[in-house]
């Protein structure tokens, strides 16, 4: 039986074989290129601050750290976002990018909420106007826009609750109002079925109790106080509160909330102590002393106010 020679064919098979092996490192190069393009930073990018708004979509964010040399491929910042994101999204906030982040950290900042910036505490006490509020935010924040603020919270005075905040440099005045104003709801709604008793409207209440923060010195007099005022009301006499000089002759509530109350104000506001008095007074060392006559009002202006 005739020999079949095989050498040819092992011959041909190890050639490929070493072609093959000699092309691993070129793939293995094109490989490292394309992972480093997709996923390193950008040539000559810098330190970056970027804000992001709440209800911002995905495709916003990626376009704006695009723009801003943040990160080189859309798609690849795209993908770790999903990845590495939470149930409830990007987080709002200022974000400062660092020179020479990969995108993955970068998406991992803005999915988590890693802003690398220190947010500013801002306490906004009770009783504060919306002018109050806006010149106390454009002393604590640098591109802060009032004018724009206080266009924004047209009619919303009584409403921006007063509490310590945090916030950030870049955040835009709907932001701050929505901040404010998401307090006011999530503080009264355990109060709506008290105020729905008391057979007032949130407003009235809202109005009364921005009183009540330049009239009362404090929880033990204020209900006493607001008992007093809606008294007042009921018989139809004029309020005659020095927080407004028009109650001195316009009977019932100012037309609208004369500031920002906060809650101890509201409650009392919500729940008046009823009393045999119509009158009352705060010596100079804080302290309440209450009539139930003029006459006797004014015997206590002539012994404390002297």
């Amino acid at each position: 039986m005739d020999s079949i020679d095989i050498t040819p064919a092992v011959g041909q098979n190890n050639n490929k074989r070493r072609k093959w092996l000699l092309n691993i490192p070129i793939i293995v190069g094109f490989l490292l290129i394309f992972v480093y393009y997709f996923l390193s930073a950008p040539f000559g990018n810098k330190d970056v601050i970027i804000h992001i708004s709440p209800g911002q979509s995905i495709t916003s964010v990626t376009e704006k750290l695009i723009s801003e040399n943040a990160v080189r491929n859309e798609f690849a910042l795209k993908v770790f976002i999903k990845i590495l994101k939470k149930s409830n999204g990007i987080i709002t906030g200022d974000y400062l990018i660092k020179k020479g982040s990969p995108v993955w950290i970068v998406a991992w900042q803005v999915s988590r909420g890693h802003h690398n910036i220190e947010p500013i505490k801002i306490t906004i006490r009770e009783g504060l106007t919306n002018e109050e509020i806006a010149l106390l935010l454009a002393d604590k924040l640098a591109g802060f826009r009032k004018d724009l603020f206080l266009s924004e919270v047209s009619g919303k005075q009584g409403y921006l609750f007063p509490d310590t905040y945090f916030f950030y440099p870049l955040d835009t005045a709907p932001e701050f109002i929505e901040k404010l104003s998401n307090n006011f709801d999530s503080r009264i709604k355990s109060l709506q079925s008290s105020i729905k008793q008391s057979g007032k409207s949130l407003k009235e209440i809202i109005t009364m109790a921005s009183i009540l923060e330049g009239e009362a010195g404090g929880e033990k007099d204020i209900e006493m106080i607001s008992g007093i005022l809606w008294k007042r009301i009921s018989i139809g006499m004029p309020l005659q509160v020095d927080i407004d000089k028009s109650t001195y002759t316009v009977k019932g509530l100012p037309s609208n909330p004369l500031n920002n109350p906060g809650l101890m104000s509201i409650k009392a506001a919500i729940n008046p102590i009823n009393s045999s008095y119509l009158y009352y007074l705060h010596d100079k060392n804080g302290n309440v002393h209450f009539a139930k006559t003029f006459e006797e009002h004014k015997k206590n202006i002539a012994i404390y106010l002297k």
